[in-house]
């Protein structure tokens, strides 16, 4: 029998036969997505979320999926000439991320909305609609791209212009999502994809770039927080590493991990949050050696490597790790504990924030691939330094 031809989206049929759903949020990635896909004759269909009442965003600079941008998507679907609509998601998004984003920031943590969205709303939620809308595939902007495996099955791998990389905030995409998503601009520079967007006439060729957190119109995530977790807010005392008191706060949610500045202590030598205890209200700080973390704890974890991960794992895997985004990966082990799995940190690593995610690479540069990863539940560290400038303390004791 004669293989059948895959398409530019390693999809059977003729891109004129084959529909292909974009998420549009209004920014110049995927108005160029969603433009590329037409000009190579697939039926493009493009969809926009309102993910939260946008009101008060609809003019601040930096804020993505605000009124602004759904006016931007429903401009450029006009200029291509696809259908385009907008859904409504807005109580999903409360639920899945922005109640999920205060819980957390009550917990003593430090979420990442965006990684909730993709995993909760976009991939979930809207992959649905799209499969309802018979669509052969959903399209988004994302900087990151996927391979054909041999199998016939997908992987995940760092887009090509590292300093656009988005693959920290999907790592939690399961195989079955990714056999459905498409990325089509993980091979691009963002100056490349700027000037495919004037060739192809859009409006948005040179619109900023979306910033911070998109449901905080004012950019003080604190009052969010406020209204829907209250003690979040409540003040507590700041404690050295061997639990004195050397100050007073006004709630944990001001704090994260690592955090050096806002402290209100005055100290002989700079002083770090080291640990936020959300049951006592209590912000623990101490010098930067006491920051350095080799051991991390983790929850949800998601392995799209290859095979099954309680089959693979053994005594233990040699991966790279990132526990930030902006962050390279480093090497580390893998390993089951307690029923879940902990990273082992060859070097350790500063700051490391319960909340934020630990996303794992097969490789620790270029187009790695990216095989899962987890939320951080705790860090600790097997080689504490805590041999510091314990005059940096005393000062502040008196």
């Amino acid at each position: 029998m004669t293989a059948r031809m895959l398409n530019s989206l390693d999809l059977e049929g003729r891109p004129e036969d084959t529909r292909i759903v974009v998420a549009m949020s209004g920014g110049v990635d995927s108005s160029v997505t969603a433009a590329l896909l037409k000009s190579q004759g697939y039926d493009v269909v493009g969809i926009t979320l309102q993910l939260y009442d946008h009101g008060a965003a609809t003019h601040r600079k930096g804020a993505c999926c605000a009124g602004r941008d759904i006016h931007d998507a429903r401009n450029v679907a006009e200029r291509i000439g696809v259908p385009h609509y907008v859904l409504d998601y807005e109580s999903r998004f409360k639920e899945s991320v922005i109640d999920n984003f205060a819980d957390s920031y009550a917990l003593g943590e430090t979420p990442v909305p965006c990684i909730e969205c993709n995993r909760s709303v976009k991939f979930r939620d809207l992959l649905a609609t799209a499969r309802e809308l018979g669509a052969q595939a959903l399209a988004t902007g994302h900087y990151v791209a996927s391979r054909r495996l041999g199998d016939g099955s997908r992987s995940l791998v760092c887009a090509a212009d590292a300093d656009r990389d988005q693959s920290y905030f999907l790592f939690a995409t399961t195989r079955e999502q990714l056999d459905f998503l498409r990325f089509p601009l993980g091979d691009m520079t963002k100056p490349q994809t700027r000037e495919l967007a004037r060739r192809f006439g859009l409006e948005v060729a040179d619109k900023q770039d979306s910033q911070d957190i998109c449901f905080v119109p004012t950019g003080r995530y604190t009052d969010i927080i406020g209204r829907l977790k209250p003690s979040a807010i409540a003040p507590g005392e700041i404690v050295d590493l061997d639990g004195h008191v050397i100050g007073q706060h006004q709630g944990i949610v001001h704090f994260t991990v690592g955090q050096r500045k806002g402290l209100g202590i005055a100290a002989g030598s700079p002083l770090y949050v080291v640990k936020l205890d959300a049951a006592t209200r209590r912000v623990v700080v101490g010098p930067r050696e006491a920051l350095r973390m080799d051991r991390i704890a983790l929850r949800d974890v998601n392995w799209i490597g290859d095979g099954a991960l309680d089959r693979v794992i053994g005594d233990g895997i040699e991966i790279y790790v990132r526990v930030r985004s902006t962050r390279a990966p480093q090497p580390a082990w893998l390993r089951a504990a307690d029923g879940g799995y902990e990273v082992e940190l060859v070097v350790g690593e500063e700051g490391v924030s319960p909340g934020q995610a630990c996303v794992f690479y097969d490789a620790p540069s270029g187009q790695a691939r990216v095989l899962g990863g987890g939320f951080i539940r705790s860090a600790s560290a097997s080689r504490v330094a805590r041999a510091a400038p314990r005059d940096a303390l005393e000062a502040v004791r008196g």
